[in-house]
């Protein structure tokens, strides 16, 4: 079975308790010396036994500090509990004036959007004409201003976009030029091909030209040769042999 819950009570015998005070005392102030250090917080422990005896523990080096600081804070908790009651008869004298002042904001609102009129003097109309001219002035040199900005930036994006072009025209030039310089080129390699073949010599054509004496064989049989055939006579010294 599980330990009972310890009854908080006084403990009766007086050996008992003092034993027991020496005991929960220094778990108190180990306690207190781990979450100082764990946590990063200050910690001020006081203890007075049932002889007045003065048991303490602090965080800082100095106890005077830790409280001073309580001090304060005790002083600024109290002094706003003692306020706290005149507040609370200001409210409503302070909510009474915030919903006048919030009538006022609101009627003021309907009269510059040109409502409820009809209760205003001459010169309550002549201030909320002034102050619609004066609110209609700043709202036009606010537009004026807008539209300048916006003037401004599309005329650098203009000149943005005409540099582009430019830049991208002189490519093309530069492109058409170079192509231009290539089919030049292209065209002078075509004519100094044409121009190295036909340089080239050509072979003689021995298929139609004969010797003197097959000239006068075909004399013989035919007769007198004509005048063609006189001019195809060449030398036999011009001829080559037939059986190479």
């Amino acid at each position: 079975m599980g330990r009972g819950r310890v009854q908080l009570k006084r403990i009766e015998n007086k050996i008992n308790r003092q034993v027991t005070f020496s005991k929960r005392r220094s778990g108190l102030l180990k306690k207190a010396h781990e979450i100082s250090v764990h946590c990063d917080a200050e910690v001020a422990l006081i203890v007075f036994s049932t002889k007045g005896k003065l048991f303490e523990y602090s965080s800082d080096p100095c106890m005077e500090k830790i409280l001073e600081r309580y001090e304060r804070y005790s002083y600024a908790e109290r002094q706003l509990v003692a306020s706290d009651q005149p507040l609370t008869e200001n409210w409503t004298l302070e909510h009474a004036k915030l919903k006048a002042r919030l009538e006022v904001l609101q009627k003021n609102q309907r009269n510059f959007m040109g409502q409820d009129l009809e209760g205003l003097s001459i010169k309550e109309l002549q201030n909320l004409e002034h102050q619609l001219e004066s609110a209609l002035k700043h709202i036009r040199s606010r537009k004026n201003q807008l539209m300048y900005e916006s003037i401004s930036e599309l005329h650098k994006k203009d000149k943005a976009l005409q540099e582009q072009n430019n830049t991208l025209a002189k490519k093309i030039k530069e492109k058409e030029k170079a192509l231009a310089q290539q089919a030049q080129l292209e065209r002078l390699g075509d004519e100094v091909d044409l121009t190295s073949s036909a340089l080239v010599p050509q072979p003689l054509v021995t298929s139609n030209i004969r010797t003197s004496s097959q000239i006068r064989g075909e004399g013989d049989n035919e007769g007198t040769p004509t005048p063609t055939q006189a001019n195809a006579i060449l030398p036999p010294w011009m001829l080559r042999p037939t059986n190479e």
